[in-house]
């Protein structure tokens, strides 16, 4: 079959090629081993397990929600080589930010992404080009997430890099082997340079240990917060006798039953054998866990509520450290990736196209020190007035488009070039200097307009 113009065929092996991590593409590898033999004893750390462990669950939603916030857009250099980037609109990348596939927003698009790489380290982005430009060319029209269980990244003698994908109805394709430039791959590589490994990886562990504290608690608590423990008697019994006590003691005492009033006979004596609750210190080795996963993760404990919210600091301040601990990271892959995987090219007049999200949906202020700053901004001539009202959702106002600063303000080369008033030959019968121009009656001025003035002046 032929796919984006390329022949595509199905196969059962790979001869020549390097099969990378010697696994499906997932979670290295999706069935864990703490120890050698774990496995045939039911002890392995499978990922749907430990993904069922709520620090776990609530870091990879919560990650994964506030980068689905970030709004992508397509921006562009204002001048060659300024640094300086707009949000602008081109038929042939805006379309695709918007809707990247048919099944889905471009809100739910990053956010399955980032639980893509989040719970298998590894995000596999199908490219669906249109026609225009021949074999491996033409502009992307569609984006579809792959399953990552079902990706195996392949690199050829020649070190070309090319990927082996399973079936998927979602994306329109069988079994297929497609070429590097057909496929955006964003991972967190550590054992090999193509395959990610999720933080789980780090946190599987402690995950699974909270998850058996929690095991251990259900249980506890089912049989009415009293320890299992022996019965002994004075003298030796027979196998039938001990099943039958057993059987009783179990039948009456046991599960619902736990609590009841238990009387015994013929010296028989009850011997708890199981910590309690506050022998084993639940709340500290829960508390542990959940902060050993925050860690892997790299969130903050308190966002997650997992620890306390660090003392006199406002929220600001929190998000921002919270964004450039953990979020900056993956915005930044995000954003190279789709540089990349998009073919953003350079315009005719030389000016560059980008990705950004924009985070301005997270790093959001309180109400009273944004409209602080924005007015500080416009009052030191930084903003014009309607751009600081786009940032509050308000319209436009006639004559807002125009940056205004404060007239006593003066150039720092005409306060550099003064004399100072004892300077060596200046006497007292020193002739006045001509009048300067009268300043005009208002506080604020266009910017144009006082560059004119001290002009004209310092002339």
């Amino acid at each position: 079959m032929k796919l984006f113009g390329f022949e595509i065929r199905r196969v059962k092996s790979q001869p020549g090629y390097e099969n990378v991590g010697g696994h499906r593409g997932g979670w290295y590898p999706m069935i864990r081993e703490p120890f050698p033999g774990a496995w045939q004893q039911n002890r392995e750390l499978r990922l749907e397990t430990v993904l069922s462990h709520p620090t776990v669950f609530a870091c990879i939603t919560l990650i994964a929600s506030d980068i689905a916030k970030m709004r992508t857009k397509l921006v562009q250099e204002t001048s060659v080589g300024s640094g300086i980037w707009l949000e602008v609109e081109s038929p042939s990348y805006s379309p695709v930010l918007r809707r990247p596939n048919d099944y889905q927003n471009h809100t739910q698009f990053r956010k399955w992404w980032m639980v893509s790489k989040l719970s298998h380290g590894n995000t596999y982005v199908l490219k669906e080009r249109d026609q225009r430009g021949g074999i491996g060319s033409g502009n992307v029209r569609r984006m579809h997430i792959l399953d990552p269980q079902r990706v195996r990244p392949l690199v050829a003698p020649d070190g070309s890099v090319f990927y082996q994908l399973g079936d998927d109805n979602l994306a329109g394709i069988e079994s297929v082997t497609a070429p590097a430039s057909e496929i955006i791959h964003d991972r967190i590589p550590l054992f090999h340079p193509l395959m990610g490994v999720p933080p789980l990886f780090a946190a599987g562990g402690p995950a699974a240990t909270g998850l058996t504290v929690q095991n251990n608690s259900l249980s506890f608590f089912a049989n009415g917060s009293n320890p299992s423990g022996v019965l002994t008697a004075p003298g030796e019994i027979s196998q039938s006798t001990a099943d039958r006590i057993m059987e009783h003691w179990g039948r009456e005492y046991g599960g619902a039953n736990s609590g009841k009033i238990a009387v015994l006979g013929d010296d028989l004596k009850f011997m708890p054998m199981r910590m309690s609750s506050v022998d084993a210190q639940l709340v500290e080795q829960l508390k542990w866990t959940a902060e050993s996963v925050c860690a892997a993760f790299r969130v903050p404990a308190f966002m997650v509520g997992a620890g306390p919210v660090p003392a006199n600091q406002n929220t600001e301040l929190l998000t921002r450290t919270y964004y450039s601990t953990c979020l900056h990271e993956h915005v930044s892959d995000m954003e190279a990736a789709l540089d990349e995987g998009l073919g953003l090219e350079t315009t005719k007049d030389g000016k560059r196209l980008g990705i950004e999200l924009d985070k301005d949906a997270l790093l959001q202020m309180d109400t009273a020190t944004q409209w602080r700053t924005l007015a500080e901004g416009v009052r030191g001539g930084f903003v014009a007035p309607n751009e600081a009202r786009a940032k509050i959702d308000l319209k436009p106002l006639k004559g807002g488009d125009t940056v205004y600063l404060q007239h006593q303000d003066y150039p720092i080369e005409m306060l550099a070039e003064r004399e100072p008033p004892d300077a060596p030959g200046q006497s007292a019968a020193a002739p006045s200097p001509e009048p300067a121009p009268a300043a005009p009656a208002e506080r604020h001025l266009p910017i144009h307009e006082q560059a004119e003035f001290w002009r004209r002046k310092a002339a």
